[in-house]
């Protein structure tokens, strides 16, 4: 079967004529398609689930009220338990070689998802959010895409960069099916996991993206998750208030992703299995649900009753803090699951809620709260992912709408800056990573030469003997001596070959000295020098270090630098090289 799809993949370039940007436009459109189904299949098996126990598919909210508050108590617990099993299971199947996690195959790893780690995790997902559990459904459903990009990607055999970009356009088709957003599904991953848009990689991403959308609009039933209203005419000083939102929603994103990592860091310390970890965090929402059912699922239907009915600030309080509760104890207990429509959801309350206030305190000079609600999804996911861009096409495509592009420009924009100056956090590691290497980057840019100095231990003065200059040789393995005189100044070096063809040929050593064997015309390097600088006379030198001196005015030997370690920087601020 792999011999036959290789064949038909050579025969099918030289028949078109296809070069290699052709051909992965077409594993593109195969990888949109795959993508699609696999969101489909998680749908459809989330629905079996919710057909199980109620009877009737839909709302998860609707499904808690239907069922009694002590099956409300005991079934997100036993979904938990059952979830844990399974992820054990997929921990014993996790290849070390292989990385789980589709971000991590794409960014740093070869592009292989492992297939049965992935069926298992996924699987788990299933039962954590068939059973009320509070986390997104776009997190297994965007692996199953992407796992389906990794397998097309295996079976044809791709070299590692094109598999990358296939997971990346599996990753596309996932997000894009999951919140009917083409646009924002390609720019996601480009700028999340990417990191950065280069048309190579954009092409392919975007093609998968646009067939994953409409196969999606194929299947009978399917619709985006979220109903936007028509968003008002925004003018005026109203602007500024979106601005206020934007730092309001900026400064908050930061606050809800370390009090998931807090939860996290709690349950991490029980002395309990994971299936039991899990399970006391389903507890945690099935007993929160007695009271506010709107903690289940991932709150689709919570925000669309936001953004179409009129809601009081207790009552958007109380659902936040409840839904804030359930989603940290979901997270934090180890499920698996997405945290990307939880960030929608406490945005668009966050939203509302602001709104509220607004037109409290300006009552004929504000816009309903849900416009508020609209803009305050994309600023917080803006501030949580560290990802504007993609925040901003998201709540367009949802809205369609011109007239909330400024506001929630503005909004976005302002969110991103205010959560990157309050600390470096992201929704998605990578993201960290990436800015972190990049901050590596810029101080590396910034580095002289005086932060790699090593100390120089093979230093002779210049009456040392041939016996201590051979004693130095055989104590450390260098081809150099560095010598100094009186003042502690370079004043050259000694070469191991003169002194050996010297010994060899059983010449008269015993009066000869350091000076006598000086070369004085030596490369060195100084302190404030720059290290492209430095690199050129490595390369000219083809040696394994270089002394360093205060200047070439007053040379005063300060160490030695070390090829690898300059080469180490050098790699880590230029890592495309």
């Amino acid at each position: 079967m792999l011999s036959f799809l290789l064949r038909l993949r050579t025969r099918a370039q030289a028949l078109f004529r296809l070069s290699d940007a052709h051909t992965m436009l077409v594993w593109a459109v195969v990888t949109g398609v795959l993508g699609a189904f696999a969101t489909i299949a998680f749908r459809h098996a989330i629905d079996f689930f919710q057909w199980l126990f109620t009877g009737h598919s839909g709302s998860f909210v609707a499904m808690a009220r239907a069922l009694p508050w002590t099956v409300r108590i005991w079934l997100p617990a036993a979904g938990g338990l059952v979830a844990g099993v399974f992820l054990l299971i997929a921990r014993r199947h996790a290849d070390k070689q292989a990385n789980s996690d589709y971000m991590e195959a794409i960014a740093i790893g070869d592009g292989v998802v492992p297939v049965w780690t992935s069926v298992w995790r996924s699987v788990s997902s299933l039962f954590t959010i068939g059973c009320g559990g509070s986390i997104g459904r776009e997190g297994p459903m965007v692996q199953l895409a992407a796992l389906a990009g990794s397998i097309v990607g295996r079976w044809v055999h791709f070299d590692p960069p094109r598999l990358r970009l296939l997971v990346a356009c599996g990753a596309a088709a996932g997000i894009t099916s999951a919140y009917s957003a083409p646009i924002a599904g390609a720019f996601f991953v480009t700028e999340i996991v990417l990191g950065s848009i280069a048309m190579e990689n954009f092409g392919p991403v975007v093609v998968a993206s646009v067939v994953a959308n409409i196969t999606m609009r194929e299947f009978a039933g399917y619709r985006p998750p979220y109903e936007m209203p028509e968003f008002p005419a925004i003018a005026g000083v109203e602007v500024l208030l979106f601005v206020a939102l934007g730092f309001l929603c900026g400064a908050v994103a930061p606050q809800f992703l370390h009090l998931l990592d807090a939860s996290r860091a709690q349950f991490k310390r029980l002395p309990l299995p994971l299936p039991v970890r899990l399970a006391l965090g389903g507890l945690v929402v099935g007993i929160v649900s007695v009271w506010v059912p709107e903690v289940w699922g991932n709150g689709y239907s919570v925000v669309n009753a936001i953004l179409h009915s009129p809601w009081t600030w207790t009552a958007l309080l109380v659902v936040l803090g409840c839904k804030l509760i359930a989603t940290a104890a979901t997270v934090g207990s180890g499920a698996v699951g997405g945290v990307f429509t939880p960030t929608l959801f406490v945005g668009a309350t966050l939203g509302s809620l602001f709104g509220l206030v607004a037109h409290a305190i300006w009552p004929h000079g504000t816009s309903g709260a849900f416009a508020y609600a609209m803009v305050g999804m994309g600023a917080f996911l803006a501030g949580a992912t560290q990802a504007p861009l993609m925040a901003i096409l998201m709540i367009f495509e949802m809205t369609l709408s011109y007239q909330v592009v400024l506001p929630l420009m503005l909004s976005c924009v302002v969110a991103y800056f205010v959560s990157r100056a309050i600390g470096k956090t992201s929704m998605y590691e990578i993201t960290l990573r990436r800015h972190a290497d990049e901050q590596e980057r810029i101080r590396l840019r910034e580095t002289q030469m005086h932060e790699l100095i090593k100390p120089a231990e093979t230093i002779v003065p210049l009456d040392a003997s041939v016996h201590d200059m051979t004693r130095v040789f055989l104590e450390y393995p260098v081809k150099y001596l560095y010598v100094t005189d009186e003042a502690a100044c370079f004043r050259g070096v000694v070469a191991l070959k003169d002194i050996t063809s010297d010994l060899l040929e059983k010449r008269d050593t015993s009066s000869r000295t350091a000076a006598d064997y000086l070369q004085p015309q030596f490369a060195v390097l100084t302190p404030d020098m720059p290290i492209g600088e430095a690199l050129q006379h490595f390369l000219a030198f083809q040696g394994e270090r270089l002394p360093v001196v205060a200047s070439l005015e007053a040379p005063k030997l300060l160490g030695a630098v070390y090829k690898t370690s300059l080469l180490d920087a050098y790699r880590r601020m230029n890592p495309a090289t």
